[in-house]
């Protein structure tokens, strides 16, 4: 099943061990990692300054002749601990640090600590279907647009939505003889019409390139991915067109699930902190910083990548909002 904060269709191969270095030891479990750093007398005199992300050593053992060892035991969900999924690949990142001075100083040495899964097959979601929009682009990339029920769990059976509900949007980019992609909601808009006019009046929901306009006054938010290839856009039912049809209008992008910028991203709005977020990497949120004024577009040609079906429009609806 579903759930609506952690969207799962798949399992993972579990303890790899990597050796970043000889006296760094990194052995990664199902939802925890163990890492095991043996210094020498000087870091051992400050040893509460050896941090794993966040978070200070379980246990610091005294070895002879002055050194240590510092152990971190801890799960994926803390010391701010980063997801990626790329392909079939899930991927936990965190670094290692010495850091003698409290941030913002930087720290004076670090060390990548990397947990890499291989998820197994069936990661096509069980509901895909010719019920779903379904575009063939170029490159034998097929784009598909939904709505999925409230459990995520199938297409949804009504298209009527009541006034502040959610409507969950999913889209997906199925792919042969390519490398991993990542699927970008770059713009979308909500119309009355089923073809986009220059007199059309539209309410937007994400802008400037994947930020989701819509999440800040109001209550949507992307949904943590299943896969890379995969998103759904958790969209509040809004006041527009009350009662009348309503069309999705969004531009798809299948992208270099390594490379973010300002627009190649998908940002989502944290009302706690009031920061614009990654979705990919909360770390890398600096490029959604651009997301209250303008994200400008690199200077060389993205137009390159039309040619290759990367970028597809659709269309989704009609769709009814309804005032109960």
């Amino acid at each position: 099943m579903i759930l609506q904060r952690e969207v799962i269709f798949w399992t993972v191969a579990v303890l790899c061990v990597v050796f970043a270095d000889n006296d760094i030891q990194i052995k990664c479990g199902e939802d925890t990692v163990l890492v095991k750093w043996t210094v020498g007398p000087e870091l051992s005199m400050n040893a509460s300054r050896l941090l794993l992300g966040s978070c200070y050593a379980n246990h610091f053992l005294p070895l002879p002749g002055g050194g240590g060892q510092a152990v971190f035991l801890y799960p994926f969900n803390a010391c701010n601990f980063r997801k990626q999924i790329i392909g079939d690949k899930l991927i936990y990142k965190n670094t290692l640090a010495f850091r003698p001075r409290p941030k913002p100083k930087p720290a004076a040495m670090s060390f990548l600590v990397e947990c890499i899964y291989t998820r197994e097959n069936g990661l096509v979601p069980p509901f895909l279907n010719p019920g779903f929009v379904r575009i063939q682009g170029h490159s034998q990339l097929y784009f598909h647009m939904g709505i999925l029920n409230k459990n995520l769990t199938g297409p949804a059976q009504s298209n009527s939505f009541p006034l502040g509900s959610f409507i969950p949007v999913w889209a997906y980019v199925e792919q042969h003889a390519h490398q991993p992609l990542l699927l970008l909601l770059d713009e979308c808009v909500a119309s009355n019409a089923i073809e986009l006019e220059p007199t059309t009046l539209v309410h937007p929901i994400i802008t400037n390139h994947g930020c989701l306009n819509d999440g800040k006054n109001g209550n949507s938010k992307f949904l943590p991915r299943y896969e890379s290839s995969a998103v759904v856009l958790y969209l509040q039912a809004f006041r527009f067109s009350l009662e009348k049809e309503v069309y999705i209008h969004c531009k798809l992008v299948a992208w270099d699930p390594n490379s973010f910028d300002k627009d190649r991203k998908m940002c989502n709005f944290n009302k706690e902190s009031e920061r614009w977020e990654l979705l990919d990497d909360p770390s890398e949120s600096d490029v959604c910083h651009c997301c209250d004024s303008v994200c400008k577009r690199r200077i060389i040609r993205d137009v390159d990548l039309e040619p290759q079906g990367l970028v597809q429009n659709a269309v989704l609806g009609p769709l009814i909002i309804t005032e109960n």
